[in-house]
């Protein structure tokens, strides 16, 4: 165990070495080894502890596992739709609350952009991401928006799982409250209907993917 680092704290610290933890707990870990320099230190020493595991083993290249990803793309299983939008309101709600983000604009000074993690792109498309450990800012840096009745959805694809939306990609830059995706993991952008998949699997043609290398 390393400097005050508690004893379930290096306990973690030995189980992500080892790996058997599940994707959504390893994926905060992920993170906090950017910023907990004891708990990366932990991580150093169980990987030196256990190395000697690995004698025994060839060293093999990675598998591609975008050809898996993308052919999960077109699953069709049933999901259940999230919307969000302004159904509800009334008139005046809507204009106060047009007014209130108008004035948080003005008001709010610029922040500096966040890291690019990755860029999304097909031979006339190109959606940038950037991350910054607790948001993810999707923004099309080139190519048009979908065709007029259609929409432009991100989705993100875990090893061995359904694709999950991630939102709808239009003229604004696109906010999403979601971590790092660890390595492995997959972006992906389909042509939906206005208002996004029925499905909440892609139903449309997939025009873009892009595989999370770390």
């Amino acid at each position: 165990m390393t400097g005050t680092l508690s004893p379930e704290d290096d306990l973690l610290a030995a189980e992500y070495v080892l790996g058997v933890q599940d994707i959504e707990t390893r994926a905060g870990l992920e993170l906090r080894l950017k910023r907990d320099a004891g708990f990366a230190a932990a991580v150093a020493d169980w990987e030196n502890r256990l190395s000697g595991l690995n004698d025994e083993f060839a060293e093999v290249p990675a598998p591609d596992l975008l050809p898996q990803i993308e052919a999960r793309l077109f699953a069709r299983q049933p999901a259940p739709v999230r919307r969000f939008g302004w159904l509800g309101l009334g008139a005046g709600a809507m204009i106060a609350a047009a007014l209130a983000t108008a004035v948080f604009v003005l008001t709010v000074p610029p922040q500096p952009l966040s890291p690019v993690l990755t860029t999304i792109t097909t031979a006339d498309l190109a959606y940038e991401v950037r991350a910054d450990g607790q948001t993810l800012l999707v923004t099309r840096v080139s190519g048009s928006p979908a065709p007029a009745g259609q929409v432009h959805q991100l989705w993100v694809i875990a090893p061995g799982a359904s694709p999950v939306s991630l939102g709808l990609l239009a003229d604004a830059p696109l906010t999403v409250a979601y971590p790092v995706p660890p390595a492995g993991f997959a972006l992906a952008v389909s042509v939906e209907p206005a208002g996004g998949s029925p499905s909440g699997l892609p139903s449309g043609p997939v025009i873009a993917t892009q595989l999370i290398t770390g």
